[in-house]
């Protein structure tokens, strides 16, 4: 509809299904799609018909949720192995996954196929073609490399590792995906999400001219705790309260505030050239918050002179929100939900996309890697999940340590959090004092390099 110079979009009127929305958006998409030539054809008219056997690693609630969207996705799926350092996820994960897709043959996980401890993922992938990885994101890099190295299609979650040594590992996986045709969707879910779609195509169209500055937010009063039970080793300990831990999640500003940081990356079409910033614990500051932080302010620049203040925190009773608003030479785009709004400088609408009845983006992303390995398309997400990784990694060194730090300096990071072997006899990689505290970053002080 177009009146008086605006031109404004009506939300998805449901009639569409949700393959047909995915179809009609494939330009669109944060993933790179590569047309099949016709030997390529050949090679992957083994998948039109096949039955795709998954394996799902990490059986959290992130992965357990991953998994039905995947098996409801595609009609000739199976999930047939399961993998998680704890035997009680994975059991309560089976049970959730089992019960939601009820009397569907679609969930046949032998006994024997349901895997336990530091060597399950690679099990459980054994026995995929498609895998789905969604333990804390310090294990990624080496269950992406492994999947990789092995043929697998994949689903992953972001971010995709927690230090540089591990955003390195990913991004020479990610090379030798793309060279081998195998499909990798990263859970960036709004690059499968309309008014996130509809908003690159408006860009593109020069609507709001190029972007100078922006503001991104994740602001929420937090997540959950766990608490240490008296029989749990520290590593256990910390694996199961992974959230507060470096080396298993990388911080708030990764785990969660990666989505906005991602999308100022995305609408920009550059990543980050420097960082500075600051942060702190005011609130959440007991001893079984580990050494994260709970507030973040950064400052992004980019190569295009374009200016990004991202703000994170988890404090309870303050405002919460999650968005995103741009300004460029002509006007201004904001996001938030399901909404896209785009403005002139004089404050008339250009374009607006509301988005109550769009597809569930957490259920496209499934639905389009599955049509893509059938049709023999390449999803090409890894390299930017592991490029926007990189940037929200940035953010954290820049607060952590109080400096200016340089994208090409960053890069070079040998500064290791994960070990490259773990074992139940392994010490954890972050120890606690005498009195069970945890050394907190201290700008001026921590070394992020």
């Amino acid at each position: 509809m177009k009146s008086k110079g605006k031109i404004v979009t009506s939300a998805n009127t449901g009639k569409n299904s949700r393959r047909n929305f995915v179809k009609n958006t494939a330009l669109f998409t944060g993933g790179t799609m590569l047309l099949p030539n016709l030997k390529m054809n050949a090679m992957y008219n083994v998948f039109n018909d096949k039955k795709l056997k998954i394996a799902l690693v990490g059986c959290g609630g992130r992965g357990t949720g991953a998994a039905i969207q995947a098996l409801n996705a595609d009609d000739n799926v199976q999930l047939v192995a399961m993998a998680d350092a704890f035997e009680d996820r994975l059991k309560s994960s089976l049970m959730n996954i089992s019960k939601e897709m009820g009397e569907s043959k679609k969930v046949k996980v032998k006994e024997k196929n349901q895997f336990v401890g530091f060597d399950a993922a690679e099990k459980a992938m054994d026995l995929a073609d498609v895998v789905i990885l969604a333990t804390p994101p310090g294990f990624r890099p080496a269950h992406f490399e492994y999947a990789i190295n092995n043929g697998k299609h994949v689903f992953m979650e972001k971010p995709v590792a927690t230090d540089v040594p591990g955003v390195r590992r990913v991004l020479a996986a990610a090379k030798k995906a793309k060279e081998d045709k195998l499909n990798v969707v990263v859970g960036l879910q709004r690059h499968y999400q309309d008014n996130y779609l509809a908003a690159i195509d408006q860009l593109k169209q020069d609507k709001i001219g190029k972007i100078v500055s922006g503001q991104v937010y994740w602001n929420s009063g937090g997540v959950w705790v766990r608490e240490r039970k008296p029989e749990q080793s520290e590593l256990e300990y910390q694996m199961r309260n992974w959230y507060y831990f470096n080396w298993l999640c990388g911080d708030h500003i990764l785990e969660q505030h990666i989505h906005n940081i991602d999308v100022a990356n995305w609408f920009i079409g550059e990543y980050p050239i420097s960082a500075q910033g600051m942060g702190g614990r005011q609130v959440r500051t007991g001893k079984d918050h580990g050494e994260i932080f709970d507030h973040h302010f950064v400052e992004f620049t980019y190569p295009s002179g374009a200016v990004i203040a991202s703000q994170c925190r988890h404090q309870p009773e303050t405002m919460s929100r999650v968005s995103e608003f741009f300004q460029g030479t002509k006007g201004t785009v904001s996001t938030e939900g399901d909404n896209t709004t785009m403005k002139d400088w004089s404050g008339e609408t250009l374009f607006e996309h509301r988005g109550k009845d769009d597809p569930n983006p957490y259920e496209v992303e499934h639905i389009k890697l599955f049509e893509s390995i059938r049709n023999g398309g390449v999803l090409a997400d890894a390299e930017n999940g592991a490029k926007s990784t990189m940037t929200a990694i940035m953010g954290r060194m820049a607060t952590y340590s109080g400096k200016v730090i340089q994208w090409e300096e960053a890069m070079q990071s040998e500064l290791k959090l994960v070990p490259d072997a773990l074992t139940w006899d392994s010490p954890a990689p972050v120890q606690p004092n005498a009195d069970g505290w945890y050394e907190i970053p201290t700008p001026g002080k921590t070394n992020v390099m």
